[in-house]
């Protein structure tokens, strides 16, 4: 019996499993309704560009995703097109960027997706890129520290950036798939 441990495998499995079993296919008939409806006066959304009403609104063309620096303690509640936003631009496309050879971006030059169905490609697009890049790491790439992209944390081993991300897209999911039961049962009720 081998100890080995496929520490790449599980790492990459973990979330995985998890996309395929649980969050994408909570994602699956997403509607432009759902997208951009807010539960609550004054969330956070993206919205397009000229229309935010916040001190900050990043994004590259027709769209544009709101913040605030700094940003209000509470934060507003925010849309799942804002929470789909930062999954695809702030959890992947940055990391993809910074760890695996994508190209550079950030919440100010990302072009934010103005429907659902350009939202859910969009984060096909950086979850494969993302799973591919985990897949490819050795176990000595796990244990290297991050390196300077991951700011304060760039000490870290890339296993702890890893293991991050998941929970980011892990819990991010969970709050759009509670919007979306929120969203249906408005409309039941």
């Amino acid at each position: 019996m081998s100890t080995e441990i496929d520490w790449t495998g599980n790492l990459a499995d973990q979330l995985d499993w998890h996309w395929n079993h649980q969050l994408r296919p909570r994602l699956a008939g997403l509607t432009d309704d759902e997208y951009f409806w807010e539960p609550v006066a004054g969330c956070w959304s993206v919205r397009p560009a000229g229309a935010s009403g916040t001190s900050h609104a990043g994004g590259a063309g027709g769209y544009v995703v709101e913040f605030a620096h700094p940003a209000p303690d509470p934060a507003p509640v925010t849309t799942i097109a804002w929470r789909l936003a930062h999954v695809i631009v702030g959890v992947f496309a940055m990391r993809n960027a910074s760890h695996f050879g994508a190209p550079a971006t950030d919440y100010d030059s990302f072009g934010y997706a103005g429907d659902a169905a350009t939202a859910l490609a969009q984060l096909d697009e950086q979850y494969a890129r993302w799973m591919a890049g985990v897949r490819a790491l050795t176990p000595a790439q796990l244990a290297e520290p991050c390196g300077p992209a991951e700011g304060p944390y760039g000490e870290l081993p890339m296993a702890a950036l890893v293991l991050h991300i998941h929970r980011e897209a892990i819990h991010h999911g969970a709050e759009i798939a509670l919007l979306r039961d929120l969203y249906r049962a408005r409309l039941a009720g």
